[in-house]
């Protein structure tokens, strides 16, 4: 069974909204293969809207020396959206129906991680579910005071650290959310 494995930038005070505006100037040469690898043992991307809309607006004009430009663009993409009526960055495929039955479904083929960038009501929905198997933050040594943050005050987890990797000030840290008996 493929894992279903998300993925984000986040703040000392958890915040994850826009990281191009404060995770540039810590980028490296150890975040940049590490965010490499992470997309080279994925076949598939999903996606909410906004994450999606961002994405496909940056990536299909870029290139560069590693193939990742090359990667995410030619990658599967599973976009979960109730207001999108169409997709057009190449290879992505739209998502209105029963969210965790369509992400089981995924779970359940062939093939390697599906990774989520960023879209945090994605994850929260997906760990409702019991369909997040890692979530993989890059802790940045930032704090901000305000804005978007992958829990809430409704949001409950109970998650078991399987990693942790220091790239400079940036810690990167993996878990496993613990399932629920229910």
């Amino acid at each position: 069974m493929r894992k279903v494995v998300a993925s984000l930038f986040q703040t000392l005070d958890g915040v994850i909204e826009a990281p191009q505006d404060w995770s540039f100037a810590f980028w490296n040469d150890e975040i940049s293969k590490y965010k490499n690898d992470e997309l080279f043992t994925s076949d598939a991307l999903l996606l909410g809207r906004v994450t999606y809309e961002l994405f496909a607006s940056a990536w299909p004009s870029r290139t560069d020396d590693t193939g990742f430009a090359d990667r995410i663009n030619n990658l599967r993409k599973y976009v979960v959206s109730t207001t999108l009526e169409r997709v057009e960055w190449n290879n992505s495929h739209l998502l209105k129906g029963n969210i965790a039955k369509d992400v089981e479904l995924l779970k359940q083929q062939q093939g390697q991680d599906i990774l989520i960038g960023g879209s945090a009501s994605l994850v929260q929905t997906l760990l409702d579910h019991d369909l997040v198997d890692e979530i993989r933050l890059l802790v940045y040594p930032v704090v901000l005071g305000r804005g978007k943050r992958l829990f809430g005050e409704k949001n409950k987890a109970t998650l078991k650290r399987l990693d942790t990797k220091a790239f400079g000030d940036v810690v990167a840290v993996t878990y496993a959310p613990v399932k629920s008996s229910s």
